[in-house]
């Protein structure tokens, strides 16, 4: 039987993780082949949000308990990098020259970045077996 993690709408959840992995992902890599120099923090702020994004993903794909923990620290991480680097950009223009995902709340992909680790910790709880 599969697990109700991954199934139905959680189906839907990984395969928009894994979306944005890629997206993230490719967006990351060529901004550092090509212009790394400008603002490597966003870059880089860029390239771990798409490997958070691939572990998520992984974990809401495998299910169980070890891919539900590995889910839960993944949207947590995410959820916690979204609200601190959206904050960081708003308040000090500064210190990101260049958008990285987490930019502005995730503005730059429609705010996704800002739902997505709400809804996969939403799910995470919903399909929670009872103690």
């Amino acid at each position: 039987m599969r697990d109700r993690l991954n199934s139905g709408p959680g189906l839907v959840l990984v395969i928009v993780y894994g979306i944005f992995a890629l997206s993230a992902g490719a967006r990351a890599t060529v901004q550092i082949a090509t212009k790394f120099d400008e603002a490597p923090e966003a870059y880089l702020l860029s390239a771990f949000a798409a490997l958070i994004y691939l572990v998520a993903t992984i974990g809401l794909a495998r299910g169980g308990t070890s891919g539900r923990r590995l889910a839960l620290v993944c949207c947590s991480v995410e959820l916690i990098g979204v609200l601190v680097v959206g904050t960081l950009s708003i308040v000090d223009k500064d210190a990101f020259p260049d958008d990285s995902v987490w930019s502005v709340y995730g503005r730059g992909y429609g705010f996704v970045p800002l739902v997505l680790p709400i809804i996969g910790l939403y799910w995470l709880r919903r399909t929670a077996r009872p103690p």
